[in-house]
């Protein structure tokens, strides 16, 4: 998809794209990862009352899955934030929303729509005090891979007070009356982005979440398909607007 065409960029997304250049991505694939991506999960959902009450824990089956991609977003060296995205089709239905809302995602799925489900969003809160435009770079990923694997959805899994972010960013629709679960203490929603729609628009919003295909592909495609996957990934947000103007 084409990115946003190049402008002077100023405000809040010039001082945000300014900290992106500061940013490193890496995919979380060995134990060492993991664990800190546990303490990362457990410090930003213990802080916002979303860490489970059944004391489950911070890595789940969900984590292992052939169509999740588990990121951490690096900062001077530190783990600062992460994400998991999960690349949802008819033939690979796993992720919380399809968990969560079968009743809603499974006719979806039947019917031939595919889904980007980010979730397990956390940021360290001693950082995002510092840095508040952490959850923006954070939520980058979710487009990347909207973008990669062309999508038709961007899901968004969320407690109610989260809602108005979510719509600013991504323009996202309730695709269900919200529901209780018990072991958040909390109603959940179920939103959804048309990424025909709303893809380009978040690009022109938003230019730091523009991205190259490079980019993308290191961050989603098999290993096997990369030459020497490199340890982390620079973003390519600047280069992808020079190219684009």
């Amino acid at each position: 998809m084409a990115n946003a065409a190049q402008g002077k960029i100023t405000g809040f997304s010039a001082s945000v794209m300014r900290f992106l250049e500061s940013i490193e991505y890496r995919r979380v694939d060995n134990a060492n990862d993991l664990e800190d991506v546990a303490r990362i999960r457990y410090k930003a959902f213990t802080m916002v009352g979303l860490a489970p009450q059944n004391g489950s824990l911070l890595i789940d089956d969900l984590d292992f899955k052939p169509n999740a991609h588990v990121m951490g977003i690096y900062f001077d060296e530190q783990l600062v934030s992460t994400i998991r995205v999960h690349h949802v089709t008819s033939a690979e239905r796993d992720s919380v929303a399809v968990s969560h809302f079968p009743d809603v995602m499974n006719p979806l799925l039947d019917a031939g729509q595919t889904f980007i489900d980010p979730v397990r969003f956390a940021a360290d809160p001693d950082i995002m005090r510092e840095y508040p435009a952490l959850p923006y770079l954070t939520l980058r990923v979710a487009t990347m891979a909207t973008d990669y694997f062309h999508t038709d959805y961007c899901l968004s899994v969320i407690k109610p007070n989260h809602r108005a972010f979510y719509k600013r960013i991504f323009n996202s629709h309730p695709l269900v009356e919200p529901r209780y679960f018990e072991k958040y203490d909390s109603n959940i929603e179920l939103h959804a982005s048309n990424a025909h729609v709303e893809l380009q628009k978040i690009y022109d919003r938003f230019p730091f979440f523009n991205s190259q295909l490079c980019e993308r592909r290191l961050m989603f495609a098999p290993r096997q398909e990369l030459y020497m996957p490199p340890l982390t990934i620079r973003p390519t947000a600047r280069y992808a607007l020079q190219q684009a103007g």
